[in-house]
């Protein structure tokens, strides 16, 4: 099967059981959302294995970081997962091979941090006032920047956009995906009362700029670690890794924005 066919086939499977989790939300998100921050974690912590990360401390922190956004909020999201600082040190205490402890602590708490705070943040956004209507904006946003960015950089790229990290990435796509992603936040929030037209427009601005940082910022560890894909349970798309990077800045970006727009 050709990587198209699969991405096609990983999309068709996927979207449905992302978008029914939306709908749905509760515990269902919660469950699917949990589930997809281990693996991401564990391929983090599988390409990061040089540094000797304390890796059940990192699962520990992310869930407890997601079990602290569903049923207390920020505050509570905060508290959870400072609770992987705690964890790793103890972990390293009783650890029978040896790293050094900046190298082995810190990338365990950054994986906590990066993929369990960002993915908290769709639950934290599933709860806002219209969250629902928000959600589905913003999940679908980042999908059509990505899809129209790799469409029109594939058939039209010419001025790369970050060689030095991402040699695939171009201005093109960037722009034709940004535009994408911002029409398709203009049309999911057009004559409802949720935002403005202006600050819908804001909106998709922050989210696919944020998108695109965050697939930049999952290429520049890969490129350090020296691995093209974070995993390969999603064939051509890669790892889980790899297809929520883009939501790890997006969503948050999308929350703050949304927070202080209504």
């Amino acid at each position: 099967m050709s990587a198209f066919l699969s991405r096609l086939l990983v999309v068709a499977i996927g979207a449905p059981i992302v978008l029914g989790a939306l709908w749905l939300g509760g515990w269902w998100l919660f469950v699917l959302v949990a589930l997809g921050s281990v693996v991401a974690l564990h391929e983090f912590y599988a390409m990061a294995r040089p540094l000797r990360p304390l890796v059940l401390a990192g699962y520990a922190g992310a869930i407890a970081a997601l079990v602290g956004a569903k049923l207390g909020g920020v505050e509570w999201m905060l508290g959870g997962f400072l609770s992987t600082l705690v964890l790793a040190f103890l972990f390293f205490l009783v650890a029978t091979t040896r790293a050094p402890a900046t190298a082995a602590i810190s990338s365990t708490v950054f994986g906590a941090a990066w993929i369990g705070f960002g993915l908290g943040f769709l639950l934290l956004l599933r709860a806002v006032p219209d969250g629902r209507l928000a959600a589905f904006t913003v999940i679908i946003a980042v999908w059509v920047d990505d899809t129209v960015a790799y469409l029109i950089g594939r058939a039209v790229g010419r001025h790369k956009f970050s060689p030095a990290i991402s040699p695939a990435k171009t201005w093109e796509g960037f722009v034709a995906g940004t535009a994408a992603g911002v029409f398709a936040v203009f049309v999911s929030l057009y004559h409802q009362d949720f935002l403005s037209i202006a600050d819908s427009i804001v909106l998709g601005v922050v989210v696919t700029v944020a998108a695109a940082l965050g697939d930049l910022f999952e290429s520049a560890f890969k490129r350090d670690l020296e691995v093209k894909d974070s995993g390969r349970l999603l064939a051509g798309h890669g790892g889980v890794l790899d297809r929520v990077d883009a939501f790890l800045f997006a969503l948050p970006a999308a929350y703050f924005t949304i927070v202080a727009l209504t």
